[in-house]
């Protein structure tokens, strides 16, 4: 049976996204860690998929479709006419099996960064103070005592206040997990800040990825690719907004 992509506002966004974004999230998707495919997919096999040449936005309802059937099990898919769930469900099961502390009635990008702001605050907690004093430091953060509780709530207010904080910390967590689940980074380039912070947060936030994602709370192989998809695609979501918010992806890459 074919894909069929569930018209979700949530995920719309896609079709204006980096082809290598987009890759990025299908492989994660199709590819288990060892680059098998998953028995459980069904994106490498479509013929749309197959033959997009590359140009993955023309197949973002393919990639999402397939994302939203990761999210529901098979039994209630076929209740669903083959339509998995809407990725805000996907996200809030996510949270929920991670116990992350997020607002119900928040909306999705700010429960995207919830999300976020707990796998670095694994990592945080897994750090020497000198390596927090760095990211205080190099992310100009408010801050007196080197604690993780401190640094979680500087970066919070940091990202109320908006701009290239919450693109920053959603780059710094997608490139870790993507490297801890195959082994090299996301094709990104950026300032001098932001390599240092992939740098510094790549060990830790892989050793807690790697942690999350052979607890047994997380059951089933499911969350263990729809954690690093809701990643990929809040990691997407900020990269759109700061391009958009800049003019272009050269203007992102300078950004302080």
């Amino acid at each position: 049976m074919s894909i069929k992509y569930r018209e979700d506002p949530d995920l719309e966004f896609l079709k204006e996204c980096d082809n290598d974004d987009l890759k990025a999230l299908s492989d994660i998707l199709i590819f288990t860690k060892s680059g098998r495919k998953r028995w459980t997919q069904e994106l490498a096999d479509e013929r749309d998929f197959r033959l997009c040449g590359g140009n993955y936005r023309q197949v973002y309802d393919l990639i999402a479709g397939e994302l939203q059937l990761f999210g529901g099990d098979t039994i209630a898919n076929l209740f669903r006419k083959r339509h998995g769930l809407l990725y805000r469900d996907i996200l809030i099961n996510v949270c929920k099996k991670m116990r992350v502390n997020f607002n119900r009635k928040s909306d999705t990008e700010k429960i995207e960064m919830n999300l976020l702001l707990k796998i670095v605050e694994e990592a945080l907690d897994k750090m020497t103070e000198a390596e927090k004093r760095e990211v205080v430091k190099d992310m100009k953060l408010d801050v007196e005592q080197m604690t993780t509780q401190a640094i979680v709530a500087a970066l919070q207010t940091a990202i109320k206040i908006g701009g290239f904080r919450s693109y920053q910390i959603a780059a710094i967590v997608a490139n870790a997990v993507w490297r801890a689940l195959f082994g090299k980074g996301l094709p990104l380039v950026g300032n001098q800040t932001l390599m240092r912070m992939l740098s510094i947060f790549s060990g830790p936030i892989g050793i807690a990825i790697n942690i999350i994602l052979t607890l047994p709370l997380i059951a089933g192989p499911a969350y263990r690719i729809l954690i690093p998809a809701v990643i990929q695609v809040a990691y997407i979501r900020q990269r759109l907004q700061q391009e958009q918010a800049n003019g272009n992806e050269d203007t992102v890459n300078k950004a302080a």
